[in-house]
Order: structure tokens, then C-alpha cells, then sequence
């Protein structure tokens, strides 16, 4: 912990500023969302940062979330915090996704340049994410996977390969376990095998 003490004269008036705006940005937060989140979330807001990085007005991104490469993304996203978008090889996320905190999306990997001493590239594979998904906590979505739309990553998951729409995704490796069913009414039902 920081000694306010140790600092010299404007160093511990910056010290003391900044120690206020964190107060005061923490306190909007939890009035506002009642939460309370890490000072860096607070400074720059949700979806200012989905505007500027994706150009839409209706996406929320989170500022610890790590956007590599050339990542594609539909409206009405949420992108939560400390979340991995890898676009080195092309990512396409769709309208209506949610990428739940701590998730993460590869395009590539460098198993086998690390294998070869460095003699094989990187291998880079587009990941494809249809409309209206959701990407539970702590899931990892590999290199050349493409999720269907309407679909649940479960939390924890491994994702690699193609999965249809409506797909219930869980496990490591994942595999489809059930599926999402839209009543006519509009409600959502999980099913599972």
C-alpha cells in the first residue's frame, strides 16, 4: 500500500485527487448499477468503449476486456469483463451475444511453433459466432470454431469445431448435451439429452 506520507508535494496532491475521483466514480457506480467494480472499469464507460471499438451505438465492452486483430461484431453485444477477443485470424461476433466474464476467443495458437523450436508458424483459423449466443463464464472458444446461432456455451467449456443453432455446449472437451427451445410465446425452455 501506497504511503501518502513517502510522496513529495504535487505527487500527493495528484495522490489525493486521484483517491477522490476513485471514491467519487465507485460511489456513481454502485448508485447507479449497484455494484462495485476495479477502479480501471469506472474510468471509461461501457458502452463509449463498445461505440469506439465495434461502431455501434447498443454494445457494452468492458474496459479489461483484450481486443486483438480484426474482431467483427453485430448490435446489442455484451462483452463483459476480463474477457480474451482474439481476431488475428478473423472473429465474427453476431447481434444479440453475450461473452460472460473471464471468457475467451481464440483465433490461433502457437502449439506447434512452440513444439518446432520456433520452425512452424503460428496457425491462425477464423471463429465464427452466430446471432443471439451466449458464452458462459470461464468458456474458451478455439481457432476455426463456428457456434450456431441461438446457442449456450456453459460455463468452464472447451469449445473447437462447428456446432448447429440451438446447441448446448458444455464440457471440456465440449459437446452438445441439449438444446435451446423458443416457445411461440417468446419464452426460452433448455432441454437437455
Amino acid at each position: 500500500m501506497l504511503e501518502v506520507d513517502q510522496l513529495g508535494g504535487n505527487q500527493a496532491i495528484l495522490y489525493g485527487e486521484l483517491n477522490a475521483l476513485r471514491e467519487s466514480l465507485t460511489q456513481h457506480t454502485k448508485d447507479a448499477y449497484n455494484r462495485i467494480n476495479p477502479f480501471n472499469e469506472n474510468l471509461v464507460d461501457w458502452k463509449e468503449k463498445g461505440k469506439l471499438v465495434t461502431g455501434q451505438e447498443n454494445n457494452t465492452i468492458y474496459e479489461s476486456c483484450t481486443i486483438i486483430g480484426d474482431v467483427k461484431f453485430g448490435n446489442n453485444c455484451w462483452i463483459g469483463p476480463f474477457t480474451m477477443l482474439d481476431g488475428g485470424g478473423g472473429l465474427s461476433i453476431g447481434s444479440g451475444v453475450t461473452v460472460a466474464a473471464s471468457a475467451m476467443i481464440y483465433t490461433h495458437d502457437t502449439l506447434m511453433h512452440t513444439l518446432s523450436e520456433g520452425k512452424i508458424p503460428y496457425e491462425y483459423k477464423p471463429v465464427i459466432i452466430e446471432d443471439y449466443v451466449f458464452i458462459a463464464t470461464h468458456a474458451i472458444v478455439l481457432k476455426g470454431s463456428h457456434i450456431g446461432h441461438h446457442s449456450l456455451i456453459a460455463a468452464n467449456s472447451v469449445v473447437s469445431g462447428k456446432s448447429p443453432p440451438y446447441s448446448i455446449l458444455a464440457g471440456s472437451p465440449a459437446r452438445i448435451i441439449g438444446c435451446v427451445c423458443i416457445e411461440s410465446d417468446g419464452s426460452v425452455k433448455l432441454e437437455y439429452n
